[in-house]
């Protein structure tokens, strides 16, 4: 089986290689993904194979079959979870820094999913077998609380709550530099970079909107200590906002320094604070989880600013 895409070239893409015009509306695919395409004929400019060099003319039909891929079998593995509540319906846990949450290319084994898979019968099926029971994710070394649905009924349910704004989550990140404000609102909406494609950025012209309320909680010198709460839940929001108010967070690779700091492994960031109502009682329900050991260590080593 493929997917099939079909683009009609504009007057401003005169000229531009196939490929790039392909990288430009596709850009979960890369350009060396789609000259390969290109070159095993699943690509057709007005209904015939053309090379990725070909320069686009106004008008032309182009169309994309990308091949879906083999889907690995996702095997039960057990690896412990630190689970904070379960019932029938639902599993709160406290995901560890550095564990992916599903898996993905290159991470089929040692996920959160694979942990879930062993300790439950029943998962949500609605995104796919690849993330069962998944509402909602962090990134791989964001440590902190994670819903999940046991059945599609509990997983729409919980969905809807996190459509509606209604679910509480609150962070605790070490950031750069001492924000200006005591508290404040980031309302800036997030997209794809428009030149990295593996990463976001704030965007005005395509992105979608993004909420990010922050508090100042300490501030330790050269850095402070911030508790989040997000209104939305876009790809890397916290990180990106951030880094975007000219603060992002001690150890974010990606959207700060680019070297390690303070020993840590990835961006000091933790979900500490769920809470949602329950779809089947209607009870709310707050959990709260610590910070884990590696961030806990870096706080204690850390002084009030005006300390000696």
């Amino acid at each position: 089986m493929a997917t099939l895409n079909r683009y009609m070239a504009e007057p401003e893409d005169v000229q531009a290689r196939l490929d790039v015009f392909l990288a430009e509306h596709c850009p979960e695919l890369s350009r060396s993904r789609i000259q390969k395409l290109i070159t095993a004929g699943l690509v057709t400019v007005n209904g015939k194979v053309t090379r990725p060099s070909y320069r686009l003319r106004a008008g032309d039909s182009v169309c994309l079959q990308v091949p879906d891929p083999e889907v690995p079998r996702i095997e039960p593995e057990e690896i412990p979870l630190d689970i904070y509540y379960e019932d029938p319906d639902v599993l709160v846990v406290n995901k560890a820094r550095g564990q992916v949450v599903h898996p993905a290319v290159g991470h089929y084994s040692g996920t959160l999913v694979n942990a879930l898979l062993f300790h439950c019968r029943d998962l949500s099926g609605i995104n796919g077998i690849l993330r069962p029971g998944i509402v909602h994710r962090l990134d791989r070394d964001t440590s902190g609380l994670l819903m999940v649905a046991k059945s599609d009924r509990v997983h729409l349910a919980l969905a809807a709550q996190l459509q509606n704004r209604t679910v509480l989550r609150r962070y605790l990140a070490l950031v750069h530099g001492s924000p200006r404000h005591e508290s404040g609102t980031i309302d800036a909406p997030i997209g794809r970079h428009p030149r990295d494609r593996q990463r976001m950025a704030v965007n005005y012209r395509s992105g979608r909107p993004a909420r990010t309320h922050y508090r100042v909680l300490q501030r330790l010198g050269r850095v402070s200590l911030l508790e989040l709460t997000l209104d939305t839940g876009r790809t890397h929001q916290i990180r990106v906002h951030m880094s975007y108010l000219g603060h992002p967070l001690v150890g974010d690779l990606k959207y700060g320094h680019a070297r390690s700091e303070m020993g840590l492994s990835g961006q000091f960031l933790h979900a500490g604070t769920l809470g949602f109502t329950h779809p089947r009682t209607g009870e709310w329900l707050v959990f709260e989880a610590p910070l884990p050991p590696e961030l806990a260590a870096v706080l204690a080593g850390l002084k009030p600013s005006g300390s000696e």
